[in-house]
């Protein structure tokens, strides 16, 4: 009797939507300040010439290192900002509060098959054993430009885009119309991805840059508004409504209501008289 009593206390403990919302919002901004420096500049040296890995050029050791350790970093964000809002969203849906999990860590499984790709390019460098052929570095800079498409290119639309968005959109968590811009990105980054995969768009092109800037507007917007305003206050609407659904109380999300007939007495029934 006590543990259920304890359980129900522990079930029913407001959290702590405004450092949920502080911590998750930071771990977004970070996922920009570690992915674009490293892609677009760090690693570029290797990747506009695949041909250093004979040993020829300046040495792009220190360079593609520290993109490498940008993107662990990078790694340890992604998975943050779904892991540490988890408690809360999986109060409005918790099918896709777990999907989301499920489409950041795919996301970063990617996103580690370009770091391994990359590193494995400076080690045969500086080993030596690539020898004169270039092919061997157009291959590796090949493995972690189609790991880039897909990781950052489409699990992040799934993700980011499709998941966060709707689920931001269906709680009411952030304003609507900033959720929107998730729902637009995200489909939007995953088209153009496929779309390089068969050859219809220029990989950098112009038609993959426009496609990018709904998604790139909603991510960096959401973790700012996470920072400076926190969650909304929300009802929250389960994926199915049961009896012991949690609903808003005192206008903090995710906060469930008491229910009645778990009291002593259940003020919804008269008392009966003896």
């Amino acid at each position: 009797m006590t543990n259920t009593v304890r359980t129900a206390e522990a079930v029913r403990a407001p959290m702590d939507t405004r450092k949920i919302a502080t911590i998750t919002g930071w771990l977004m901004v970070v996922t920009f300040v570690t992915s674009i420096p490293a892609y677009f500049i760090l690693y570029a040296p290797v990747r506009d010439n695949p041909d250093y890995i004979t040993g020829t050029g300046a040495d792009p050791t220190a360079s593609v290192a520290l993109g490498a350790v940008l993107e662990l970093i990078l790694i340890i964000a992604n998975v943050g900002t779904a892991v540490v809002p988890y408690a809360l969203f999986k109060r409005y849906s918790q099918s896709l509060a777990l999907g989301y999990v499920a489409a950041r860590i795919v996301e970063c499984t990617f996103i580690a098959i370009g770091i391994l790709s990359l590193l494995t390019f400076l080690f045969m460098r500086q080993e030596g054993t690539a020898g004169t052929d270039a092919a061997l570095g157009e291959a590796f800079v090949a493995i972690h430009d189609r790991a880039f498409l897909l990781g950052p290119g489409i699990f992040a639309g799934v993700a980011n885009g499709m998941i966060l968005g709707y689920l931001m959109y269906r709680s009411r968590l952030v304003p609507r119309g900033l959720a929107v811009l998730g729902l637009i990105g995200g489909p939007l980054l995953v088209v153009a991805a496929i779309a390089i995969m068969f050859d219809v768009i220029e990989r950098g092109g112009t038609v993959q840059g426009l496609a990018t800037i709904p998604e790139f507007i909603w991510e960096l917007s959401f973790g700012i508004y996470l920072i400076v305003k926190g969650f909304k206050p929300s009802p929250i609407i389960p994926d199915s409504l049961t009896e012991s659904a949690p609903v808003e109380r005192d206008g903090a999300p995710g906060v469930p209501a008491p229910r009645p007939g778990n009291s002593p007495v259940d003020s919804t029934k008269p008392a009966q008289r003896p």
